[in-house]
C-alpha cells in the first residue's frame, strides 16, 4: 500500500492492518519452509508496510 492511503486509514483500521499484514508474513515464512513460496518478493513488501503502519502510529501518539 501506498503512504497516502495509509495516512488516510484512522489508527484502529492501521492496527488491524497491521495484524493482517503479520499473519500473512507468517503464512509466507511457513510456505518457505516447505519450499513453496511463489512470490519471495512479497516478503520485502510486507515488511515494509509493516514498518510505514508503525510508523504512522507512532507520529501520531507523539502528536
Amino acid at each position: 500500500m501506498k503512504i497516502k492511503e495509509l495516512r488516510a486509514l484512522d489508527n484502529t483500521d492501521l492496527l488491524q492492518k497491521e495484524v493482517a499484514f503479520k499473519k500473512e508474513l507468517f503464512d509466507l515464512n511457513y510456505q518457505r519452509k516447505f519450499g513453496k513460496i511463489e512470490k519471495p518478493a512479497r516478503f520485502g513488501k510486507l515488511r515494509r508496510n509493516i514498518a510505514r503502519i508503525q510508523t504512522i502510529l507512532r507520529e501520531r501518539k507523539s502528536k
